[in-house]
């Protein structure tokens, strides 16, 4: 392995003896003959460690006198560095907080080595009569559970107690007072083509945009002329963040003659700006307006100011977000007086309609997905066509 470097002291000979030495936090550590591969082994073993001991999160409490709210704190702390992404915080970090919230409140100040199962159990107990979903209770579980885990790498939680943590069991579907959630559907075509009427050009493109190609709505709100590569007969939009980045994985949605059509209405000649600014959007009550209104006079003509954002009369931002996209849709949908829908139905509408024109492998590259296990869940069956084969076989 390459030697670490360390500037308190480096690998150097000791003269009398013949001995190899480093020091470290002021004491001299011996490694063995002057030069050989056992003080070489002993040098990069002993700097290692002392590396590791300095990224650790530093406490002088012995390992049996942390607290439960000591040990949510210095996750918390490493959590608040990792989750988060161009600047701001994930929604995982958020899921984080609903996590150790309760178990905060109701055992903050007890020795994480008074804690155990039956006390955990009491902490799901809160979830399960809130009526959280069996799924989302499972996932806060195992957020304390990774958190313990945490602990023990950290010497902050004794070996005993993670083990017997880790030994919970979720909770079963059928097995337990939980509701399920609800499975997300594709959205009904009549529902997307009522809100229609009720939103802007720029949210209306959106939903065009994520019906023909299953963008995830965090894609679809921060594209920019500059991620678009339009040199082939069908663009290629690589968006600059996206959910699996992390992970290292590149994200490429293919645009076709419709989508392509949609989009050069937005194109603009500052290509790094946002195509769906919500400064410029255009409602279809004011496209009345304006075609009915006479041409004022020169004299009296004013220029009209940018609408205001409903919410505190801030001004709206450079894009939306998924959040205030999500909301300009559900009041469409009040409007137009149709179910509620929201926008990651629309990329489950087009995985059913790829994987049943198309075929289970293409919906996965076309999403996005590593896995055709992913794409299962956002494409739904063609149930069908399945009667149509059984009432030939069968």
């Amino acid at each position: 392995m390459p030697r670490l470097t360390c500037s308190v002291s480096s690998y150097r000979l000791h003269k009398p003896p013949g001995r190899a030495v480093v020091t470290l936090n002021g004491k001299d550590h011996y490694l063995g003959p002057w030069n050989s591969p056992e003080s070489r082994g002993n040098y990069d073993r002993l700097i290692s460690e002392w590396v590791a001991a300095r990224n650790a999160p530093v406490h002088s409490t012995p390992a049996d006198k942390f607290t439960i709210a000591q040990l949510l704190l210095a996750n918390f702390k490493e959590a608040q560095v990792i989750y988060v992404k161009n600047g701001k915080e994930t929604s995982h970090l958020h899921n984080i907080r609903d996590a150790i919230s309760p178990l905060n409140e109701m055992y903050g100040t007890e020795l994480i080595v008074q804690f155990g199962p039956l006390k955990l159990k009491t902490v799901r107990e809160t979830w399960i009569q809130k009526r959280l979903c069996r799924s989302t209770i499972n996932k806060h579980v195992g957020t304390l559970k990774r958190i313990f885990r945490w602990g023990t790498e950290n010497e902050m939680v004794p070996p005993i107690v993670n083990e017997a943590i880790q030994a919970i069991s979720g909770l079963r579907r059928e097995r337990s007072d939980t509701k399920e959630s609800e499975p997300v559907k594709p959205v009904p075509e009549a529902h997307v083509e009522a809100v229609k009427p009720f939103v802007s050009n720029l949210i209306w493109a959106m939903i065009q945009l994520q019906q023909l190609t299953g963008m995830r709505p965090g894609e679809v709100i921060i594209m920019r002329g500059c991620d678009l590569d339009t040199s082939g007969s069908i663009w290629v939009y690589t968006p600059p963040s996206h959910k699996t980045e992390h992970l290292g994985f590149e994200r490429q949605v293919y645009l076709g003659p419709r989508a392509q059509q949609i989009i050069k209405q937005f194109l603009r000649p500052e290509l790094l700006e946002y195509l769906f600014n919500p400064r410029g959007a255009i409602y279809p009550r004011d496209q009345k307006k304006s075609e009915t209104a006479q041409v004022p006079s020169r004299r009296n003509e004013r220029k009209k100011p940018a609408r205001r954002s409903r919410k505190l009369g801030r001004w709206p931002g450079p894009l939306y977000t998924s959040e205030s996209y999500r909301r300009a849709i559900a009041r469409a949908c009040t409007t137009a007086g149709v179910p509620q829908w929201h926008p990651n139905q629309l990329r489950h509408s087009a995985a059913t309609a790829l994987r049943k024109e198309f075929g289970l492998e293409v919906a996965r590259v076309v999403l996005g997905h590593r896995s055709s296990a992913v794409t299962e869940v956002y494409a739904e069956l063609d149930r069908g066509r399945a009667a149509e084969i059984m009432a030939r076989v069968g």
